[in-house]
């Protein structure tokens, strides 16, 4: 079925992945992720305390609000995936599409819900008091993000990656 030229393309295959590998503390773009989701909700967190004189700690890990944390996230993924695996491969090609996927769904069906979940809120504080829904808690309204919103995490998260990218070029070198 295979013949020595395949195995060793194999092990040529398997050496440069292994050579990829890193540990959880390494991994950049683990990490470029992970800081691109704490910059865009630490971001919220203050611009609240700034505009209403008040810590709102379910900020920091709440949906919804500018920047988008979920497309920071995945778009620093995808770039530093991009960076360190090249930007023709399968992966880079995977990350792009889960991105893609997360933005559109932030600014489509998650948005929306959170629109109906304020008509839904109105109308249950409208009823009478003595309505079996009248004192059922209340929908979560802020789920999903605007336009500008997505934008705004998707370049954070880019910007994040190219930094990432950047330090670890230096780290590298030195």
């Amino acid at each position: 079925m295979g013949d020595a030229g395949d195995s060793g393309s194999l092990d040529q295959t398997v050496g440069s992945s292994s050579s990829h590998s890193s540990t959880f503390f390494t991994n950049y773009p683990l990490i470029a992720a992970i800081v691109a989701f704490t910059i865009a909700q630490a971001t919220k967190f203050i611009t609240s305390w700034y505009s209403e004189k008040r810590w709102d700690l379910k900020l920091l890990i709440g949906s919804g609000g500018m920047p988008s944390s979920h497309s920071a996230t995945v778009s620093a993924l995808a770039m530093a995936i991009g960076f360190q695996e090249g930007f023709g491969g399968s992966l880079f090609a995977a990350a792009l599409i889960l991105a893609c996927v997360v933005m559109y769904d932030a600014t489509g069906v998650r948005l929306q819900a959170g629109r109906q979940a304020e008509v839904l809120n109105q109308i249950v504080y409208e009823l009478p008091a003595e309505h079996p829904l009248a004192e059922s808690r209340p929908l979560r309204e802020l789920l999903g993000h605007t336009p500008a919103q997505v934008v705004a995490g998707c370049l954070l998260g880019v910007v994040t990656a190219i930094i990432g990218h950047l330090i670890t070029m230096t780290t590298s070198q030195s």
